[in-house]
């Protein structure tokens, strides 16, 4: 009998200033601290004007992590 393994899905809304890939590497690095990141996904891509006229980029992610 093989080995099966069970993974948990988290959705996670990451935001940054700079990009939209820096939205996503900020999700990931910081949940693949806590628990290994196995796989993530990323369902929404989206951005807001500030009052300042900055841009914000904002991501909704999926991430895979294994149960303990």
């Amino acid at each position: 009998m093989s080995p099966t393994s069970q993974f948990e899905k988290k959705q996670v809304v990451g935001t940054s200033t700079k990009s939209v890939s820096d939205a996503i590497e900020s999700v990931v690095k910081t949940y693949n601290e806590k628990n290994p990141v196995y796989w993530f996904e990323v369902t929404e891509i989206r951005g807001r004007v500030t009052q300042t006229g900055e841009i914000e980029y904002q991501v909704t992610v999926n991430l895979g992590q294994k149960t303990k």
